[in-house]
């Protein structure tokens, strides 16, 4: 059983500074940048993980997506709603849609990736320092993660788990 609050703070955090009912009572569309995915015994928040290497970077013809300040971001005015990125994230965590209305005869939906951007223009009018998502879940499953200091920690257990492995083998030098 999935709440999908992160799912929907996601949406409502990147309307036009509006709050949920407002953006609902403005018709504006609510759309999640993260999807909640269930499954045998669990579920999972799909969202980007901005990748150190991100595939999705290499693969824009038109260098919309970039990486910087140790996320990957989408620079929206120079995206051609082409998908390459879409294809090759690992993740399935970027989406292209329609900005705009479309004429029927149009050779182009006018799309535009979307995807996590750790809710950087919201954080920074609201004065939050935790994206969206991990303030709205109720069970603390999401969290943004400092990658050098994971790295550390795990480093740290390896070697705890190594010499307590030893502890009881007698090894000559």
């Amino acid at each position: 059983m999935t709440c999908h609050s992160c799912e929907l703070a996601c949406a409502v955090s990147h309307t036009d500074g509006q709050d949920m009912m407002s953006a609902i009572a403005a018709r504006q569309p609510l759309h999640a940048r993260n999807h909640v995915v269930a499954f045998e015994g669990g579920a999972m928040p799909m969202q980007c993980r901005q990748c150190e290497d991100a595939p999705c970077t290499f693969a824009c013809p038109t260098g919309a997506c970039r990486q910087a300040d140790g996320r990957v971001d989408i620079v929206e005015q120079h995206c051609i709603g082409c998908k390459l990125c879409v294809m090759v994230c690992p993740f399935g965590a970027i989406t292209v849609r329609s900005e705009a209305r479309v004429a029927a005869d149009a050779l182009t939906n006018r799309g535009v990736a979307k995807k996590c951007d750790l809710c950087v223009d919201w954080r920074a009018a609201h004065g939050k320092s935790e994206p969206a998502c991990v303030e709205a879940c109720p069970t603390q499953a999401i969290r943004v993660v400092n990658l050098d200091a994971y790295r550390t920690a795990l480093r740290a257990a390896r070697a705890r788990e190594i010499a307590q492995s030893h502890r009881h083998m007698r090894i000559p030098f």
